[in-house]
């Protein structure tokens, strides 16, 4: 779980049963929210409620569903925000303050220090963020399952390579927190998804396409 010291509240929120993370730091009590969207409101009280300060606004990836919320959440907190500098131009938003991210760089919420890691596949420049065993995973990895492919700027062979070259490289002790409530949990642990994942069980890249994907050669 969350060091004591980092901010970590997930809220399912809209239709498509999205996760919206408040991240951050209990001293200086600033946070970022990851993915606005669908009720701004709520996300306005809910920082109110918690005394907390919205400083930042963190993007996985650019599908409107994970960012409808930012034109009104910037009416109200006027906040940059970031999103991979290799997000397809077609879904990076049009907004104010925005700033492109490389892979690896680091965000900062009060004290507290996140870092990108690219994992291209659902789109050009989905990104998770990563503090310590904390890892918000958009939809790169949901837990059971991953991000689809066959949209616009999608590309499975750059999803087999996210998963296993990037996020299977990580402890066991990773704590999946996904973009969507798809799962039979809100968060699991890597080591149990390297069990129960069906997209990060293959033997090989051309199972994954295969089977998984259903990509042919």
């Amino acid at each position: 779980m969350p060091h004591s010291s980092v901010i970590l509240h997930q809220m399912q929120i809209g239709p498509l049963q999205n996760f919206i993370y408040f991240i951050g730091d209990t001293q200086t009590k600033e946070v970022a929210v990851i993915d606005p969207a669908w009720d701004v409101d709520f996300l306005g009280a809910e920082a109110k409620k918690n005394g907390w300060t919205i400083t930042n606004i963190f993007l996985t990836h650019g599908h409107p569903d994970h960012v409808n919320g930012i034109d009104k959440l910037q009416a109200t907190h006027d906040v940059p925000v970031y999103i991979s500098k290799h997000e397809a131009p077609f879904f990076t938003p049009k907004c104010k303050s925005l700033k492109k991210v490389e892979d690896g760089e680091i965000l900062l919420t009060g004290n507290i220090e996140w870092k990108c890691i690219l994992t291209p596949g659902h789109t050009p420049g989905c990104q998770c963020f990563k503090n310590e065993d904390i890892l918000i995973t958009g939809d790169a990895l949901f837990i059971d399952g991953c991000g689809r492919c066959d949209l616009p700027g999608g590309d499975p062979r750059q999803m087999y390579r996210s998963l296993y070259h990037v996020l299977l490289k990580l402890p066991d002790s990773t704590i999946i927190y996904p973009g969507h409530n798809y799962g039979n949990t809100p968060f699991a642990t890597l080591a149990s998804q390297k069990k129960t994942n069906p997209y990060l069980t293959c033997e090989s890249e051309q199972e994954f396409l295969e089977q998984r994907m259903g990509v042919g050669f």
